[in-house]
């Protein structure tokens, strides 16, 4: 029986056992991922009581969503590892980061890369700088601000639909240096539901769509995709190193 399967009937309860909630999501997270250290993992399990405790002060995730959150938070972001792999000293800027998804999750199973988590809510990064202390990541940085103010230059950008595509683009122009040393030319990989052939049509970049369903066994991901954007300079300096 499948991951996904087993959990259906029980992802959408309260559960006022904390523990049996944790173990049963996070062991079959690790399934998913048996490549996770033990530290990871572990602080991987920390993220539910941090946000429910963070959430009832402050609401960074919905509530509806409080109850799904290893499903559609953390395993969502977690699905840029499906795709890419960032090697050490990978820098990644999350655009408009909210509690730290996919920017919390990604940097603790990166944690030789540098992570910077924009958004332009001060709440939320109150929220993300909070997580960052309580799990001791030293390679997040979080600041407010709008990605368009941001003046530096990144490997990827991450991003879970904030904007249309084209919109976001220009956000985000001139911030992926072409030159890179991941296994995928330097780009945007953006978390997007839905249909958006059109948005892509109107984008001068190279793409690539990843179906997440392809990955994950549950309903949230039917419609789910990672699009991996980037230039034709990423490409060629991509292609070079072949």
């Amino acid at each position: 029986m499948t991951f996904f399967i087993k959990i259906r009937s029980i992802a959408g309860l309260r559960f006022k056992n904390k523990t049996i909630f944790d173990t049963t999501f996070m062991d079959n997270i690790k399934t998913y991922f048996p490549g996770l250290t033990p530290e990871q993992f572990d602080r991987l399990s920390q993220l539910w009581p941090i946000y429910k405790e963070w959430n009832r002060k402050i609401n960074v995730i919905s509530r509806k969503d409080i109850d799904f959150f290893y499903l559609r938070h953390v395993l969502h972001s977690l699905s840029v590892m499906k795709v890419v792999h960032f090697k050490p000293q990978t820098r990644i800027m999350d655009v408009g980061t909210g509690g730290g998804f996919p920017g919390i999750p990604l940097a603790i199973c990166f944690p030789d890369c540098h992570f910077l988590l924009v958004d332009s809510i001060g709440k939320k990064i109150k929220v993300v700088n909070e997580v960052k202390t309580a799990l001791g990541l030293d390679n997040v940085e979080a600041i407010k601000a709008r990605a368009e103010t941001v003046n530096r230059s990144f490997d990827f950008i991450v991003s879970r639909a904030v904007k249309s595509l084209p919109v976001f683009m220009s956000w985000v122009s001139g911030k992926v240096s072409p030159e890179g040393f991941n296994e995928l030319p330097n780009g945007v990989l953006y978390l997007k539901g839905g249909d958006f052939s059109e948005e892509l049509a109107g984008l001068r970049f190279h793409h690539r769509i990843y179906e997440l369903s392809a990955f994950f066994d549950d309903p949230f991901f039917d419609t789910k995709k990672l699009v991996h954007i980037f230039s034709s300079a990423a490409k060629k300096h991509f292609d070079k190193r072949k």
